[in-house]
């Protein structure tokens, strides 16, 4: 399991996950409504997703979002930009 920490950490994982599907950018891209260049974008940090359509993108890749509460002690680190 992975943990977030900034919009450049998110694109890093869904480009694994895309190319782990064996997913274009194209393809992912049309499965969820945008066009290439933005997925490019995401997958860079370089664009902000709206959250129902961060769900889109994880449906596609088959991915889930899970939440849960961080290790204790783990407090605000430094790349912690949220």
């Amino acid at each position: 399991m992975q943990s977030l920490v900034t919009e450049k950490n998110l694109g890093y994982l869904l480009k694994d996950a895309r190319k782990s599907r064996g997913l274009t950018q194209g393809e992912a891209a049309h499965a969820v409504g945008l066009d290439q260049t933005a997925i490019s974008r995401v997958e860079t940090g370089r664009h902000v997703l709206r959250v129902d359509t961060l769900f889109k993108l994880l449906a596609a890749l088959d991915y889930e979002l899970l939440l849960q509460p961080r290790q204790h002690g783990a407090g605000n680190r430094k790349d912690d930009q949220w």
